[in-house]
């Protein structure tokens, strides 16, 4: 296979990435900003590997790899605890969750539960590959999807009535 330019690998990562690292990135920080920010960074960071991937679904797996643990130093950074965001001069960003939908119910639970429920049922993966991208074993990430469907179902059918 001829090698990539730059700029060809720089367009065929935001057209086949971009869209699932700011999606993942929002569901796990449920802010649209930060989301653009470990966008940007992980889409760097592939820039900068040097490796190449035999298959696309290997390079797939790396781009949620990065992008999961973006988001958590991003959580765990002293900029973020100690910070507050300019709500009212932001701009209108383009993507915006349904009020009161599903994905509106999936950001109110705590992040461990939310990061499996975005992996299995939106990313696709099988439970062990999950446990293989966050690093815990598949059992665990089998109870967290258990413990979050269960407080998920309770907070749906608390909206319905």
């Amino acid at each position: 296979m001829k090698q990539e330019t730059e700029r060809q690998l720089a367009e065929r990562l935001v057209s086949d990435y971009s869209d699932m690292i700011l999606r993942l990135g929002y569901s796990i920080l449920n802010s649209v900003q930060d989301a653009q920010d470990i966008c940007q960074e992980v889409l760097l960071k592939r820039m900068a590997f040097a490796e190449t991937f035999p298959t696309s679904a290997q390079e797939r797996a790396w781009m949620v790899r990065v992008t999961v643990n973006a988001c958590k130093n991003l959580r765990r950074s002293f900029w973020r605890r100690h910070t507050v965001g300019l709500d009212q001069a932001a701009e209108q960003p383009v993507f915006q969750p349904e009020p009161d939908g599903v994905l509106e119910q999936v950001q109110q639970l705590p992040v461990r539960d939310r990061e499996v429920l975005v992996l299995y049922y939106y990313m696709g993966y099988h439970t062990e590959e999950i446990a293989g991208l966050l690093g815990v074993r598949p059992e665990a990430v089998r109870a967290r999807m258990s413990r979050a469907r269960r407080r998920l179902k309770a907070e749906l059918e608390v909206q319905e009535i």
